[in-house]
């Protein structure tokens, strides 16, 4: 018996009947992306406004925070948990580079790029080794910020091609020679955050509750800071704070040994 012949209208046509598949469009993939996570930290609030508007113009960007100064920074960080934290250096209370060093400690999934008008070597080599991903000038291309940040996010380190420039020289220079003169003297993290404070006119008191320590306490970092910097006025200690990028010069000098 002959089989019949097969019904080319009776098999599976479902294929048929399924509605084409659309190709995703740029739009539909953004918004699937999970977003980049940003928190600013700079004491000024145009520049904060500046970055905002410049990095929410960015389709995989989302700044969920801002800071005017370190020490808020950081308390940030460990609440909103942001994938990168662009930082800036001379900033009241807790300086970018204490609160890096926090943030590194505290919370390391948050990367740090710093964002500063300061780009000495020295500065850079402390914020690296204070664990920064990356060091862009503020005089920076704006397109050199947004990539930065998504290279932050993936691991990745970042510079300022100036900055970069100087850093692979000072490598090449660096390799074989005998070590060179004397570096400063090594201050503790406590130690620096009571120099910020000091230089910024704040009285023993203040410090102490500022940094939750007691008095006695606030009064052994001091002399620790003059012992090891061989400086012994308050004078002193805020000009050397300014060198270091500790404070901004701007904040000038105090005349007169601030009441305890």
């Amino acid at each position: 018996m002959r089989a019949g012949k097969r019904d080319h209208h009776s098999g599976d046509d479902s294929a048929q009947n399924r509605e084409p598949i659309a190709p995703l469009n740029r739009t539909t993939m953004i918004e699937h992306m999970e977003k980049i996570t940003v928190l600013l930290a700079d004491d000024h609030t145009v520049v904060r406004q500046g970055l905002r508007a410049l990095l929410e113009a960015e389709e995989d960007m989302s700044v969920i925070g801002e800071a005017e100064n370190g020490r808020q920074a950081v308390q940030m960080v460990k609440r909103l948990q942001p994938d990168v934290v662009v930082m800036d250096i001379a900033m009241p209370t807790l300086n970018g580079l204490e609160a890096t060093r926090q943030v590194n400690r505290e919370s390391p999934k948050s990367k740090v790029l710093i964002l500063s008008s300061y780009s000495d070597d020295e500065y850079v080599q402390q914020l690296t080794d204070a664990g920064a991903a990356g060091y862009l000038v503020k005089q920076t291309a704006a397109q050199d910020l947004v990539t930065a940040i998504r290279e932050a996010k993936k691991g990745n380190a970042f510079f300022s091609p100036a900055i970069s420039k100087r850093l692979l020289e000072h490598l090449r220079s660096s390799i074989g020679k005998p070590p060179g003169e004397k570096k400063s003297p090594k201050l503790t993290p406590r130690e620096l955050e009571v120099l910020q404070l000091i230089a910024e006119g704040y009285a023993n008191k203040r410090i102490a509750g500022e940094l939750f320590i007691s008095i006695k306490t606030v009064e052994k970092h001091r002399q620790q800071l003059m012992n090891k910097l061989d400086i012994h006025d308050i004078a002193g200690l805020t000009r050397y704070a300014m060198a270091k990028g500790v404070i901004e010069s701007s904040k000038g000098v105090p005349s007169q040994l601030p009441p305890a």
